[in-house]
């Protein structure tokens, strides 16, 4: 037979264990309820998934034609990364890229402009473009920097008005199902702790 000691310790321990899982419960309780609630919520936030990723872009963008309508073309791909510093992208290359393809466009399907122009634009870095077509085309009537920066105002527009359309679909599809967007909006934002 076990001591007096080692019986009241044993019931010490049995003491303890009991308040540690009852703390638990306490803490944690999972009534099923709860959980069906939870799933449902989960499906339902999942259904605004889209429309939120959409959401982010399209603020993005706003933010990225702002510094486009205020800056010199020289300056708006450091300005883009200086407030989207957190972009992995390559403001300085994606705008060559765009003013590249358009001249393409411009010379081989339009045949609006010399080749010499697209020329001068592949064999020059962005923060130079400009002076270099202004220097070679002194005669034309619209200047250069204008005119690209009306190329890079459309190309912001255009994005925006995809991205605008993509949450008018997003927001069409939950109608489709019978659901309030705001309803859906609001779900997504609480289970996903989002002020």
């Amino acid at each position: 037979m076990a001591s007096k000691e080692e019986k009241r310790y044993l019931e010490l321990q049995m003491e303890e264990l009991k308040e540690a899982y009852a703390n638990k419960e306490d803490e944690n309780p999972a009534p099923k309820k709860n959980d069906a609630q939870h799933k449902k919520n989960l499906e339902i936030a999942k259904l605004y998934e889209d429309a939120a990723e959409y959401e982010e872009d399209l603020k993005a963008f706003e933010k990225e034609l702002e510094v486009v309508l205020a800056n010199k073309l020289k300056d708006i791909p450091d300005e883009l990364l200086e407030k989207s510093p957190s972009e992995e992208r390559d403001f300085t290359q994606e705008i060559k890229n765009l003013l590249e393809a358009t001249w393409t466009h411009y010379v081989e399907v339009e045949k609006s402009h010399p080749q010499e122009q697209l020329d001068i634009i592949k064999n020059s870095t962005l923060s130079e473009v400009v002076e270099n077509l202004d220097k070679a085309y002194p005669d034309v009537q619209q200047s250069f920097e204008d005119t690209i920066k009306k190329l890079l105002i459309t190309r912001w527009e255009t994005l925006i008005a995809i991205k605008k359309e993509h949450i008018k679909e997003e927001i069409a599809e939950i109608k489709i199902m019978g659901l309030k967007p705001n309803y859906v909006q609001r779900i997504y934002k609480q289970f996903h702790g989002i002020q």
